[in-house]
C-alpha cells in the first residue's frame, strides 16, 4: 500500500527516538469514520509499522479532528442486505486482524485521546496498550452501539469484558454507556488524564519509554478473567438470572442486548481469537437485521437532520431568546419556566393572582431539590435556576418578553382572553405561542393582533422529563415566526417537529387510535389484562387503558364533545370509533372517570399497587372471545400507523422524519420500529397494506388503507 494511500486518512510522524505518531486526519470529512478509505489505510500503517520495527520503539494513536473518532460507517452498514452477510462478516474479521496485528507486535502502542471517541473509535483506543485522555468532561468516551440495534463489533465486547470481567462489562455494552475522562479512568479504562493536547502527548511518550515491550493482559501466561470463578465466567447466580431480566426489558423486541450477552458470555469461555469470530458473527446478524435499520434511520439520519435545522425555513437568521413569559402556572406552565430557567432563560410565570403563580414556582422548587437530592444538580445551580423565575399575577410584568407561550386551559374563550391580554406587551418583532394539544391553532390566532407572528408550541407532560415539541403552523404562521420558534425548541434543549394546523395536530391524533383501540377491544370483549399485555409485547411504555385513566376519560369526552360541536359549525361530521360507547359508560355511567375522578379501568388503593377494576368483567366480558394476540398486537401499531399515513397524506406532518421522532419521543411509539413510518417502511407499503385490509375486514374500516399507501404499495415505494 502507498504511501500516499496512508495519507488519505492517516498522517505518518516519527520522531529522533523511533516513535510514529498516527495523526487520523481523513480527507473531505469533519470528522474520522471507520470506511473503506480508512480500513485500508490503517492497515497499510500497519504494514509499514511491522516493516519497520526495528527502528520503531512505539506508536501514538492521535486526532487531527474536533473528536478522536466517531465510529463506523453508519451509511454502509445501513445499505448492507441480508445476501451480504458473509462479506460483512469478512469485513468485520479483516478490520479486527489490523487491530490484533498492532497490538501483538511487541511494541507499546497508546492511544492519546483528544476528543470524542465513541463505537469504533473507542475500539481503536481498546486495542492499545495504554489510553490516556484530556481532562475535559465534554468528551465523550463508550460504546453506545446498543442504542442504534448494534454490538461493538471491532472487537469492543471481547476487550471489555477482558479489562472489566463479565459482569463489570455488561451494564456499560447493553445500556451503551458513555463516559466522560474521569469515569473512564475510575473505571480503569483510561491510564491518566492530562489538562492540555501538551501534556497529553508527554504522558503517551512518558508511557512508551516505561513499557518497550508490553503484554497485553489476556496474552499473559497465567491470566484470568475478572471475577470468573473455577467453573464459570461469573457467579453462576447472575448467569442465571441476567438473561431473564433482558428479556423482561425488551420483551424480546431488541436483539442487540440479547446478543451483546451472548457474544460475551460464549466469547469469555474461549480464546481471544475465537472470541473475535463470535462476536462478527453476532454483529453481522443485527447489522443486516431490521431493527438495526430502523433505529440507524431515524435515531442517526433522522435525528441528525432535525438537530441540523432540516425543515427550518431558509434564509431566517438564527435568533436566541432571554426573556420568556408564561400564562398559567399549573404542571405545563410551571414546567415550561423550568425547562427555560435551566438553559439561563429569564421566565416569567404569570398566572391569574401572584397567590396562583407562586404556587407554580414552588412546584419548580420541588422538581430541583429531588435532583439536589439524588446529586444530578448543584444547590448553586438551583438557586440560580429558580432566581430566574419571577412569578407574578401582574400582567405588566410581561413587559418585555421575547416570546410568550399560553399554557392554560382547553378553552377557546379562556384562550383568548389571555392572549388579548398579553400579546401587547411583547417586545418589538415578539412571537406569541399557544400550548394546546389539540385545538386548532388558526382558531386560536383569530385572538391575535399579528397572526403572522402567532404559532403553536405542544410540549408534553412532564415537561422537564418530555424531549419532543410540536411546533404547529397557522395558516398565517409566517417563515420567521416558525424558524425563530424552532430556535426556541432547540435553546431549551428540546427536539421539534414541525406539523401543518389541524384538529389533534400529530401526536394527539395518532397516539389517540391507540388508547381507543384498547377501548375497542374491550368492548368486543377481550380481558382488560390481555389488552394491556399486548400492548407491553409490542413495546408500548404502558397500556391502553392504564394511559386513559392517567389522562382522564372525563377530560376525553368534554374535548369529544367540544369538537362536535366545531364540526357542527363547520357542517362537518363527528368522526365514530367503537370506543366512545366504551368511554362514555366508564364516564356517565359507571362514574369511573379515570384515576383523578377516583378510578376508571383501574383501582387506585390508598395501600397498595393499582390493579385493574374487577367490575371490568362483568361490564364488558363475553365468553367465548378469542381475539388472536397477533391481532391484537397488530391492531395497537397499525391503529397508529394507518393514522400516521393519512396525516401524511392530509398534509398535516409533510416528512416521515417528523412522523418517526414524534411518534417515538412524543407518544411512546416502540423504539424498535423507529416510528410509525419507518414501521411502515420495514414491514413494505404492499405487505403492510395488505394487513391493513385483512384487519379492516375483521375489525372495522378505521383500518382500511389510504390512498397515499395503495399509491405508495403500487409503485412498491417507502415513505420519505
Amino acid at each position: 500500500m502507498s504511501q500516499d494511500y496512508i495519507q488519505e486518512a492517516i498522517r505518518w510522524d516519527k520522531d529522533a527516538s523511533g516513535i510514529v505518531t498516527l495523526t487520523f486526519d481523513m480527507a473531505g470529512q469533519s470528522a474520522n469514520t471507520m470506511n473503506t478509505v480508512f480500513r485500508s489505510a490503517y492497515a497499510a500503517a500497519v504494514d509499514r509499522i511491522a516493516a519497520e520495527l526495528d527502528s520503531i520503539t512505539g506508536v501514538i494513536l492521535s486526532s487531527a479532528k474536533k473528536t478522536f473518532f466517531a465510529g463506523g460507517d453508519l451509511n454502509s452498514l445501513l445499505a448492507v442486505g441480508p445476501d451480504e452477510k458473509a462479506a460483512l462478516y469478512e469485513r468485520s474479521q479483516a478490520m479486527k486482524a489490523v487491530l490484533r496485528r498492532l497490538e501483538t507486535l511487541g511494541r507499546p502502542v497508546v492511544a492519546a485521546i483528544n476528543g470524542t471517541a465513541l463505537g469504533g473509535g473507542f475500539e481503536l483506543c481498546l486495542a492499545c496498550h495504554a489510553r490516556f485522555a484530556l481532562d475535559d468532561a465534554r468528551l465523550a468516551l463508550g460504546l453506545p452501539e446498543s442504542g442504534l440495534g448494534l454490538l461493538p463489533g471491532g472487537g469492543g465486547v471481547v476487550r471489555l469484558v477482558r479489562m472489566l470481567g463479565l459482569e463489570a462489562a455488561m451494564p456499560l455494552l447493553i445500556d451503551g454507556s458513555t463516559f466522560d475522562p474521569a469515569r473512564a479512568q475510575a473505571l480503569k479504562l483510561v491510564d491518566g488524564v492530562a489538562a492540555d493536547a501538551d501534556g497529553l502527548m508527554a504522558l503517551a511518550r512518558q508511557w512508551i519509554a516505561a513499557n518497550p515491550a508490553p503484554v497485553q493482559p489476556w496474552d499473559g501466561k497465567g491470566w484470568r478473567l475478572p471475577g470468573a470463578t473455577a467453573t464459570a465466567p461469573a457467579s453462576l447466580t447472575y448467569l442465571r438470572t441476567a438473561p431473564v431480566l433482558l428479556m423482561k426489558k425488551t420483551r424480546g423486541r431488541y436483539p442487540a442486548p440479547m446478543a451483546i450477552m451472548s457474544a460475551a458470555v460464549e466469547g469469555a469461555v474461549v480464546d481471544f481469537d475465537t472470541a473475535t469470530r463470535i462476536e462478527s458473527r453476532h454483529f453481522v446478524g443485527l447489522a443486516t437485521g431490521a431493527v438495526a435499520k430502523n433505529l440507524i434511520t431515524t435515531f442517526f439520519f433522522q435525528m441528525n437532520e432535525v438537530k441540523s435545522g432540516k425543515g427550518r425555513p431558509a434564509g431566517v437568521p438564527a435568533s436566541t431568546f432571554g426573556r420568556v413569559g408564561i400564562l398559567g402556572a399549573g404542571l405545563m406552565g410551571s414546567g415550561i419556566a423550568q425547562v427555560c430557567a435551566a438553559r439561563g432563560i429569564a421566565a416569567v410565570l404569570k398566572d391569574a393572582t401572584a397567590e396562583q403563580a407562586r404556587k407554580g414556582l414552588e412546584r419548580v422548587a420541588a422538581n430541583l431539590d429531588k435532583r439536589v437530592a439524588k446529586g444530578t444538580l448543584a444547590a448553586a445551580k438551583r438557586d440560580a435556576q429558580l432566581a430566574r423565575i419571577t412569578p407574578t399575577g401582574d400582567a405588566a410584568d410581561l413587559a418585555g418578553c421575547e416570546l410568550i407561550v399560553e399554557a392554560v386551559f382547553e378553552n377557546r374563550p379562556l384562550k383568548a382572553q389571555v392572549t388579548r391580554e398579553a400579546e401587547p406587551l411583547l417586545a418589538p418583532g415578539g412571537i406569541f405561542a399557544s400550548n394546546t394539544s389539540t385545538l386548532p391553532i388558526s382558531g386560536l390566532a383569530e385572538a391575535s393582533e399579528r397572526p403572522e407572528n402567532f404559532v403553536g408550541l405542544h410540549f408534553f407532560s412532564p415537561v422537564d422529563r418530555m424531549p419532543l415539541v410540536e411546533v404547529i403552523k397557522g395558516r398565517k404562521t409566517s417563515a420567521e415566526t416558525l424558524a425563530r420558534a424552532l430556535d426556541f425548541v432547540q435553546q431549551i434543549g428540546k427536539t421539534p417537529i414541525v406539523v401543518n394546523d389541524a384538529r389533534g395536530f400529530f401526536t394527539s391524533r395518532v397516539f389517540g387510535m391507540f388508547t381507543k383501540e384498547g377501548a375497542a377491544m374491550l368492548a368486543e370483549g377481550v380481558p382488560a389484562e390481555v389488552i394491556e399485555n399486548a400492548a407491553l409485547a409490542v413495546g408500548m411504555p404502558v397500556g391502553p387503558l392504564a394511559v386513559m385513566d392517567e389522562t382522564s376519560m372525563a377530560l376525553a369526552m368534554s374535548m369529544r364533545r367540544q369538537t362536535a360541536a366545531d364540526l357542527a359549525a363547520e357542517g362537518q361530521p363527528l368522526p365514530q370509533h367503537p370506543a366512545w360507547a366504551v368511554i362514555e359508560r366508564m364516564v356517565d355511567g359507571l362514574k369511573r372517570p379515570g384515576r383523578a375522578g377516583g378510578g376508571g379501568f383501574y383501582d387506585y388503593p390508598a395501600d397498595g399497587p393499582k390493579r385493574l377494576w374487577p367490575g371490568l368483567a362483568a361490564e364488558y366480558g363475553k365468553p367465548g372471545v378469542d381475539v388472536p394476540m397477533e391481532d391484537l398486537q397488530d391492531r395497537l401499531l397499525y391503529a397508529q400507523a394507518v393514522e400516521s399515513i393519512r396525516a401524511m397524506q392530509e398534509g398535516v406532518v409533510e416528512t416521515a422524519r417528523d412522523a418517526n421522532i414524534g411518534s417515538i419521543l412524543g407518544i411512546g411509539f416502540p423504539r424498535w420500529t423507529g416510528g410509525t413510518m419507518q414501521f411502515v417502511n420495514m414491514v413494505g407499503a404492499r405487505a403492510f397494506a395488505q394487513r391493513a385490509m385483512e384487519l379492516a375486514q375483521k375489525y372495522g374500516e378505521r383500518f382500511e388503507p389510504p390512498r397515499l399507501l395503495l399509491d405508495k404499495a403500487e409503485r412498491n415505494e417507502r415513505f420519505v
